[in-house]
């Protein structure tokens, strides 16, 4: 198996985790912004840390880090704070694995704004694949109440999608702008200055516009701190698969993820699973493993 299908998949797990973790922050105490805060605030200086170990363990050099690099990276981290707010506030209105899988129209629109942002062209063949992925995502997109895909609830996902789109593209393109060679390095270093950013831009915002929710968020260590270890491994994950490939095959893999939220679903939040989505599962997975093998 290819390292930027292994490092998708990985992405994907501790993603699904830590949205877990955060459904139930955002269930109490915190707002959506905080939850969102959470998993940036510990974990840029432990990839920052990691990043200069693994350097110097293995002697790679340190990259200048250009000004495309901080233009791209900069841009991806904002759309992706509020491509997350979006999805956390999902969280209060729908049930857990429906409101990851509104969100996942971002693989659709990734192979779009890829190509017109970077120029990553995708065969015929590839569009087919991540079109039958779509199918699985719709076929899983039912909202149990009721109401079929016109809802409010659905207006925030189609967004979230349309953000986590484009902070996928112009993290590849930071991703490709650092070129180090090394997909594990230039994960944690594209990560250490992104979550840096978004620590500081999130600070800002809440100290102005929510009193309170810092102290909230930093009195709350013990769960914001699992939230930052999943997305310290979730993203920089993401990141290095990002550089080994086009982001949107990366994104048709990781809709692995959406099984995944299912599972913990089932297994944390005591939600069902029907018919219906054993079949949106069947077909999401035939999506996943022809572009896992065939690219």
């Amino acid at each position: 198996m290819e390292p930027w299908v292994i490092f998708s998949i990985t992405a994907a797990l501790a993603q699904t985790l830590r949205f877990a973790v955060q459904k139930v922050l955002a269930a109490g105490r915190l707002s959506a912004a905080a939850a969102t805060w959470a998993r940036f605030l510990w974990s840029w200086p432990l990839a920052l840390g990691l990043a200069a170990l693994y350097g110097s363990a293995t002697g790679a050099e340190m990259p200048v880090l250009s000004p495309a690099f901080f233009a791209y990276g900069l841009a991806g981290g904002i759309f992706q704070i509020l491509a997350t707010i979006c999805t956390v506030s999902l969280f209060r209105q729908r049930a857990f694995a429906v409101g990851i899988t509104f969100k996942k129209t971002e693989v659709m629109l990734t192979a779009l704004v890829g190509f017109a942002v970077l120029g990553d062209a995708i065969p015929l063949w590839g569009l087919a694949a991540i079109a039958l992925g779509f199918v699985g995502v719709l076929l899983l997109s039912d909202p149990p109440e009721g109401g079929g895909l016109l809802n409010r609830a659905a207006g925030i996902g189609l967004l979230s999608g349309i953000l986590f789109a484009l902070s996928a593209v112009t993290y590849r393109g930071a991703a490709l702008a650092l070129d180090t060679g090394d997909p594990v390095l230039t994960g944690g270093i594209t990560l250490a200055v992104v979550a840096a950013w978004q620590t500081l831009v999130l600070a800002v915002w809440l100290r102005a516009r929510e009193p309170g929710q810092i102290t909230a968020t930093l009195r709350a260590w013990r769960p914001t701190m699992v939230v930052s270890l999943f997305s310290l491994v979730g993203s920089w994950s993401w990141f290095a698969a990002f550089s080994l490939m086009n982001a949107a095959y990366v994104f048709a893999v990781g809709q692995i993820e959406l099984i995944f939220s299912l599972l913990i679903g089932w297994l944390w939040f005591s939600e069902r699973l029907t018919s219906r989505e054993a079949l949106g599962i069947a077909v999401l997975t035939a999506s996943i493993l022809a572009i896992a093998f065939l690219v």
